[in-house]
């Protein structure tokens, strides 16, 4: 078990509103024991300022409007950019099969979809992260 809490960053980029999904999300996480940063309407560099800032564990980035795959990369890229390509990132929200296969390629650890437990992602991000050394 990880001794530390871990510090996720659950966000929706750009003008996506469809947040019904992530908010239950941020609820999970956070009773299961996470701390959770919650960001709406954001560009992929600003995800990753503010999780530099915020020293986060984990990016959740749900996307049901499409163009996600953009973001995800200028993601990954600006993650990269700042030293920070172990911080875990998945994916979420309505994502076609093809592209979450080429998210997974990218780096995304997961993509999580209608009908996907939220208890799924809690223990993905929890073995995942035991595999791996924590910064911060």
């Amino acid at each position: 078990m990880i001794s530390q809490r871990i510090r996720i960053l659950l966000t929706k980029p750009t003008l996506d509103c469809h947040d019904r999904g992530i908010r239950y999300l941020a609820r999970r996480f956070r009773d299961a024991g996470f701390e959770v940063i919650f960001t709406n309407f954001l560009v992929a560099s600003e995800i990753v300022a503010v999780a530099a800032q915020e020293g986060v564990d984990v990016i959740g980035v749900s996307s049901s409007s499409g163009g996600h795959m953009p973001v995800f990369e200028e993601l990954v890229q600006g993650l990269a950019a700042r030293g920070m390509s172990d911080t875990l990132v998945i994916g979420g929200g309505i994502i076609p099969p093809a592209d979450a296969a080429a998210l997974r390629a990218m780096g995304v650890s997961a993509v999580f979809g209608p009908g996907d437990s939220a208890e799924a992602a809690i223990e993905l991000v929890r073995r995942q992260l035991a595999a791996r050394p924590r910064h911060g």
